[in-house]
């Protein structure tokens, strides 16, 4: 049982769930603000691009990661994971604008959900049948 299309997809969130923690440190640094926001719009939004990202990935790279353990095609497990990429980047860069209610984490959030319904009715169908 390889995993290795999800270990993929993985790593690359990995990566940027650490530039989302580093844009977060460097505003907790040039603001001095070492808990909280400081009432820092900016450090504000890089703290939910941040948070938000923790809050979704782990369980989408589950979802994703079981549908390639239970055998989904190479091309659904990369579409998931692709998507999942797309979909938080977008909502980062989103999130990230002067204007946080921006299309772009509107897609990248519907994007995350998308995958993880594709993914748990996957894995639903899966154990059903």
């Amino acid at each position: 049982m390889s995993m290795g299309i999800t270990a993929f997809y993985a790593a690359l969130l990995g990566l940027l769930f650490i530039l989302l923690s580093f844009r977060v440190s460097k505003h907790r640094l040039a603001d001095h603000v070492s808990l909280g926001d400081g009432n820092n719009p900016a450090l504000g939004q890089a703290i939910r691009a941040h948070g938000n990202f923790a809050e979704y990935v782990p369980l989408a790279l589950i979802l994703i990661g079981l549908s390639e353990a239970q055998g989904a095609a190479a091309l659904m497990v990369h579409l998931l994971g692709g998507g999942l990429l797309a979909g938080r980047i977008l909502h980062a860069w989103g999130i990230s604008q002067p204007n946080a209610v921006h299309n772009a984490r509107k897609v990248g959030i519907v994007l995350t959900w998308v995958i993880i319904v594709v993914s748990s009715v996957y894995l639903l169908t899966a154990f059903v049948i």
